[in-house]
């Protein structure tokens, strides 16, 4: 009998035995091809993962192949290689990871027709690129060339290198790309370029599609249709396109000509996924380049705290609780400190002191001032708040009560637009009360202040002003998105308000003024990363300003103005920010010098929550892992949403392997262990959110 072991897209840490029909013949190329399978009352699609001579199954339990897919070849070994990490790494199901990877429409059991692709049109003539800097000279001569006559199948180890490229908003740091990406087309290599969002996508898709129109470009984001989606991965499959532009899952596409990584903006948030297998694709991406022997280039005016500890080697300063040097490559720092273009430099950043004068309408008279000097120069604003909505509380004055969702411990954010209350976390939403529900008072009122205020508040004093508001309202998906921008980029807006769509990657050249309100709530958060993200999001929307010709300014209203934060941004000193946190960090023993994982529940009654997490730290091996330490449970920040109660529980350790030994047995023990068939867990590894 010929076996035939699949995996599947199921929360069970193992495969699956099928015996292969009759007339039908596999061997070991095989290993990697698509079939599908009967799986329960329906068929599944799975990946032959092997061809075993035995089965522990009885032969009545096995059941045939429905069908072998041979519309691809099969999935390449270095593939296999990626999933089993992460799978192992992240603490998830093989099958799970290894399906989740593929489109929608490679996973479908009645795949739709392919269709005739239409016949492209003669690709014009590439754009001539634009004349390096010394700055962007220097950083290419350094990264590692791999040679055009090495195979693509051979690639040494000895290729790999992992960079850091940290260069300020606007010096360049795109072009550098391209030259590399030129690098690897010439080497008959193919390219991989992460973006953390698809915001990000159109404006660079266009600029790599000029540079080089015959490579092919792909993209690879969730906005694709399942079916484009679908010809973009096959292409980057079979090796026709060359360039492959994508968002974090993009990490994971099979590339058999794969000579270079870039991920942009490699300290984005928007890298980790949140749900399901919980990875980060920044981290993927550098393994995959060290296991395939390429190199990998991490873009970033604000680069994550972990890198610039991997690329300062400062994982053991005076003070830290872990004596152990990180395992992994550390990464070179590369240097663009300048900006590109003739002329154009580095806004003056000021903060304006709040506490010193009363507000209009949540603006200060200075910001106000300089919205007009720019309107009356024809130049462009850019106000910036990131909090979407008009309010982000709805308030009786008589007897205190607030609109609150009654799924989440949140409250209801005020849309006047549409006369809306919406939780910004679970979706719910009402008309909003003409009186207060708990007294009857009628004057309601709102507090705080959301995009949507402040673009009121700026057409009603600049009425001759054309104001677009940029946020998830108003660019609700990315055909919207682009026709903003085209208004941007048109000439037809002369004030934007923002969010942090607009904080990065994007480059206006008739903006010259940012404005930033709304930010000192960061600075006391509980989230011990708040700060890093702030800085973060200040001094990349600080960077919007000024990026041609023109002289830009930065202005961020505060209470706080002599906040060490504050003084390293009027400074554009991100250096000396990150060495402040990471001193802080080595002595409270947070990562990057420890590592973590937490361990969620969620029920209907946080008792159930609580009690499975308890049930969790009871594991009776915990006491021989002297080297991870198991904390409390304790209830989430947000303890209730969508109706769900919940609570957490973090692992901790100074050492990496110590936690890895530690989480593969205890997730075994934690998945037999249910105290509620309603209760929902997850295991995350390197978590972000707390």
């Amino acid at each position: 009998m010929d076996l035939v072991r699949v995996a599947l897209d199921v929360p069970l840490s193992r495969f699956f035995d099928y015996r292969l029909p009759v007339g039908e013949s596999l061997s070991s190329d095989d290993i990697g091809r698509r079939v599908r399978v009967p799986f329960g009352s329906r068929s599944r699609i799975g990946i032959i993962v092997e061809l075993p001579a035995t089965t522990d199954a009885s032969p009545e339990q096995l059941r045939p192949l429905e069908a072998i897919l041979r519309d691809l070849p099969p999935l390449p070994a270095d593939w296999f290689r990626l999933t089993r990490f992460c799978a192992a790494y992240y603490q998830a199901p093989l099958g799970e990871v290894m399906l989740s990877t593929l489109p929608k429409g490679l996973r479908r059991t009645d795949p739709p027709k392919a269709r005739t692709p239409k016949r492209k049109a003669t690709p014009p003539a590439a754009e001539t690129p634009p004349a390096l800097t010394e700055g962007q000279r220097a950083v290419l001569d350094t990264i590692v060339d791999p040679a055009a006559d090495k195979p693509a199948s051979a690639a040494p180890a000895s290729d790999f290198a992992a960079y850091l490229l940290h260069g300020v908003t606007g010096s360049g740091k795109t072009e550098v790309y391209l030259r590399l990406i030129e690098r690897a087309l010439a080497a008959g290599r193919q390219a991989l370029l992460l973006v953390p969002e698809i915001n990000l996508t159109p404006q660079l898709e266009a600029r790599v599609a000029a540079r080089f129109p015959q490579a092919g470009l792909v993209s690879l984001h969730s906005e694709l249709t399942e079916a484009a989606r679908t010809r973009a991965f096959r292409a980057a499959f079979l090796g026709e396109a060359r360039i492959v532009l994508g968002t974090r899952l993009a990490v994971f596409t099979p590339l058999p000509d794969l000579g270079l990584i870039v991920v942009d903006e490699e300290h984005d948030a928007s890298f980790k996924q949140q749900d399901g297998l919980r990875y980060s694709a920044r981290d993927v991406a550098v393994f995959r380049a060290h296991e395939r022997g390429v190199p990998i280039v991490l873009g970033s005016a604000t680069p994550s705290l972990e890198s610039w500890a991997n690329a300062n080697a400062v994982f053991n300063p005076p003070g830290a609780k872990s004596a152990e040097a990180r395992p992994g490559t550390r990464y070179t720092l590369l240097s663009l400190p300048a900006r590109a273009v003739a002329g154009a430099v580095l806004p003056p950043l000021r903060c304006v002191d709040t506490r010193r004068e009363k507000l209009q309408d949540g603006l200060s008279a200075a910001l106000l001032a300089a919205i007009g000097e720019r309107l009356a120069r024809g130049e462009q604003s850019l106000v910036f708040l990131n909090r979407r909505g008009y309010a982000p509380v709805l308030s009786c004055t008589a007897c205190g009560w607030v609109a609150r969702c009654t799924r989440c411990t949140a409250n209801l954010v005020l849309h006047l637009a549409d006369r809306r209350l919406r939780c910004h976390h679970c979706g719910f939403e009402q008309r909003i009360p003409p009186a207060c529900p708990s007294c009857g008072n009628q004057d309601i009122l709102p507090f705080g202040r959301g995009t949507q205020r402040i673009e009121e508040v700026l057409s009603a004093r600049f009425s001759e002003a054309r104001i677009v508001r940029v946020d998830r309202d108003s660019a609700k998906s990315r055909k919207q998105w682009e026709a903003l921008l085209e208004r941007i980029h048109g000439g037809d807006a002369d004030i934007l308000v923002g969010t942090q769509m607009l904080a990065k990657g994007h480059d206006f050249p008739r903006l010259t003024l940012v404005g930033a309100i709304g930010a000192d709530a960061a600075l006391f958060a509980a989230d011990w990363r708040a700060p890093e993200r702030l800085f973060a999001q200040l001094l990349q929307v600080a960077g919007r300003a000024g990026r041609a010709g023109l002289p830009g300014e930065v202005l961020i209203q505060t209470e706080q103005p002599q906040h060490p934060l504050y003084q390293a941004l009027a400074r554009h000193d991100y250096p000396a920010f990150a060495a402040q946190q990471l001193a802080e960090r080595a002595q409270a023993g947070f990562p990057p010098y420890a590592y973590q994982a937490m361990l969620r529940a969620e029920a209907p009654l946080m008792e159930e929550a609580i009690a499975f997490l308890s049930a969790a730290r009871a594991w009776p091996e915990i006491a021989s892992h002297t080297a991870v330490m198991c904390y409390d449970p304790v209830p989430m920040r947000l303890a209730r949403r969508a109706n769900y109660e919940r609570a957490q529980l973090l692992v901790e350790s100074s050492s990496r392997r110590a936690l890895q030994a530690f989480l593969t047995p205890w997730r075994e023990f934690v998945a037999a262990t249910r105290v509620s068939s309603r209760l929902r867990w997850h295991l995350e590894v390197d978590p972000l959110e707390f």
